[in-house]
């Protein structure tokens, strides 16, 4: 798409171990435009943590990333020195880490990590930048949002320190923002809030916004297209309306049976499920890796994962509709 912000193809991430090499991310592409959100979602362990630190540059030391493509704003992260990528990390392109009661470093008051990265890549001094961080701070809908700049984050609850990891990946004005898991430590309420927040933000800055989750609940809330990811692959992608409306992939409609469903899941009726575990990605991988744990599964399942598209839906299967 000529027209993406950030456009990724035939990414691979693999991991060195004492067992072999782990191919975590295996040959996957998409692309994602300014003012959209692109949902990347499955089980843990499919690897959409490690596809968005691949994107950033932020893998571990054992790691290794291949991509034939990774486009930023025309500029090919790939091609990058270590300089060039912490110019453009925090500035254009920022993250918002899983976790936040452990995210923030507790040795240091919320102000100071605000407004570091903001002097670091804006050249500002500290009263700009103060003057920046109260202002996002209100903007994610924190209370009294100056004196929050003098607290350390374990005098704030979860909600509040999820807002400040919102609020810090704002504060340099990106135009990718990465949102890896922001509501798993919340609670339902709250999660609510965080969703509706970045919803508006993106709309209100024009971000492209990438979210990273586990829960087709937060996904139908906010996403105009998702990114369906099983062991390391892509396995189907499409807009929103087409991954729930019509889903191909055998997984992806198990995922989707998974959840409750207003107005048709009636009380008391059991749920779907998905047998088995994601497979380990240790060593040589043939096939589709999801024929140990599908109802449709062949022989030829084994050796081939044949793509399939109809329009801008793309899937994975043998089978030409699920």
């Amino acid at each position: 798409m000529s027209d993406a912000l950030l456009q990724v193809e035939n990414l691979s991430v693999d991991i060195g171990t004492s067992a072999g090499a782990l191919h975590a991310v295996r040959d996957i592409s998409f692309s994602v435009k300014r003012g959209e959100t692109l949902c990347i979602v499955g089980e843990s362990g499919c690897g959409k943590s490690m596809t968005s630190l691949a994107v950033m540059g932020l893998l571990p030391r054992q790691a290794k990333r291949r991509a034939r493509q990774l486009i930023f704003s025309g500029e090919d992260l790939t091609r990058k020195t270590a300089g060039e990528l912490n110019a453009l990390r925090g500035n254009r392109m920022a993250m918002i880490f899983q976790e936040p009661m452990t995210a923030l470093n507790p040795a240091y008051t919320i102000g100071d990590q605000l407004m570091e990265g903001y002097r670091r890549h804006k050249r500002a001094g500290a009263a700009e930048a103060r003057e920046r961080a109260v202002f996002l701070l209100d903007k994610v809908g924190i209370a009294a949002a100056g004196d929050r700049l003098g607290q350390y984050p374990h005098q704030l609850s979860g909600g509040l320190r999820q807002r400040i990891m919102i609020a810090m990946a704002l504060m340099c004005g990106p135009e990718l923002v990465i949102a890896d898991e922001p509501t798993t430590a919340l609670d339902v309420t709250i999660q609510a809030q965080i969703l509706r927040l970045l919803a508006e933000l993106r709309e209100e800055l024009g971000i492209a916004l990438i979210l990273i989750t586990h829960d087709l609940g937060v996904v139908a809330r906010i996403a105009d297209r998702v990114a369906v990811m099983y062991a390391g692959e892509i396995i189907e992608q499409g807009g929103a309306a087409n991954i729930f409306g019509d889903p191909r992939h055998p997984y992806t409609r198990g995922l989707i049976d998974c959840i409750p469903l207003p107005g048709k899941t009636r009380p008391g009726e059991k749920l779907g499920v998905i047998p088995g575990v994601v497979p380990s990605l240790l060593g040589k991988i043939e096939g589709c890796t999801f024929r140990d744990r599908c109802a449709h599964a062949e022989a030829r399942c084994s050796t081939v994962a044949p793509a399939r598209q109809s329009g801008n839906h793309l899937w994975r299967c043998i089978l030409e509709d699920a």
